[in-house]
């Protein structure tokens, strides 16, 4: 099977091209070099992508228009999954609105809006880490400090969290997963008293994750795009830690995606539709919704009956 794989060396993203029989001493390679990384120099180069000019799509990713709704995977191209790990914030609960609202309002007093370019830099990573590119990116600096930016944005924040809805087919996959027996957790960048807050009326459904990894977990050393949440992860399931390649992940934030790409494992995007799409490139597939999903493409069990 052909396979294509990013990992940082240095200050590059390497992309490695392997056959089946190669991908797991590439993996081993990988992975054993992480340790050795130097993760600002990582999150540099993150942000200097997501500033490039669009890349032309590889034949190897399956990137679908958004219009067409899925992507469909070749059955020979998709690795075997037996885990999957869910991202939580804009994948399983639409809160990401609710951070973008209260941004915005706090810019509202400095004469400044809240860019869309900047929101899809800030997905998925550590609060402080977003709040230090929020007040630099937006010129804040000697107006606000990160850390009053968070203190003001966590204010309106705990009021609006216990409210979230859930994503559509969010409830759908996970019921269906756990009643077929596939493993499952979540691994988000949220640290435990936000997701308190923001899984409150969702409890029943989150009680169907094996484990869940919060970003303040003392093991997730470094945010995303740094593998760590999702290593940590790998690592909590049972007999683990379970083998990258056989770990499917799903998320909604460029920084996400690329973490579980540097963790050796798949990623299914979920994104917003107001963000670019040579934001989609890292994914190995992208689809709308997750009612979009197809469990069988992942020689994972099918659903009984399709979407409603």
């Amino acid at each position: 099977m052909f396979t294509q794989q990013r990992i940082y060396s240095g200050n590059q993203i390497v992309t490695i091209s392997s056959t089946h029989n190669s991908a797991s001493a590439i993996h081993r390679e990988s992975t054993s070099s992480t340790k050795n990384i130097k993760f600002n120099n990582i999150h540099k180069k993150f942000f200097l992508r997501l500033s490039s000019p669009k890349n032309p799509r590889s034949p190897a990713h399956c990137v679908a228009p958004m219009a067409a709704n899925k992507c469909s995977l070749a059955a020979a191209d998709a690795p075997s999954i037996t885990h999957v790990v869910f991202d939580m914030d804009g994948l399983l609960l639409d809160t990401e609105k609710l951070y973008g609202e209260v941004q915005e309002n706090i810019l509202a007093r400095y004469n400044k809006t809240f860019e869309w370019s900047l929101k899809a830099k800030m997905m998925g990573m550590k609060a402080i880490e977003a709040a230090r590119l929020f007040v630099e990116e937006t010129g804040l600096n000697g107006l606000l400090s990160p850390e009053e930016f968070l203190v003001e944005r966590e204010d309106m924040l705990r009021t609006m969290f216990p409210a979230c809805e859930l994503m559509p087919g969010a409830s759908r996959l996970i019921q269906h997963l756990h009643a077929n027996g596939i493993p499952i957790c979540v691994a988000t960048s949220s640290h435990t008293r936000h997701f308190q807050l923001k899984t409150q009326k969702h409890g029943e459904l989150f009680s169907l994750m094996h484990h869940i990894v919060r970003g303040d977990d003392p093991e997730v050393k470094q945010g995303k795009p740094s593998p760590d949440v999702f290593l940590v992860a790998a690592k909590r399931f049972e007999g683990g830690p379970v083998d990258p390649k056989k770990i499917l992940v799903f998320e909604d934030a460029p920084a996400g995606v690329l973490a579980a790409k540097n963790a050796g494992m798949s990623a299914i995007m979920v994104p917003d539709p107001r963000l670019d799409s040579s934001y989609h490139e890292t994914a190995d597939q992208v689809i709308s919704s997750l009612l979009d999903f197809n469990p069988s493409e992942w020689g994972l069990p099918p659903f009984d009956k399709p979407a409603s």
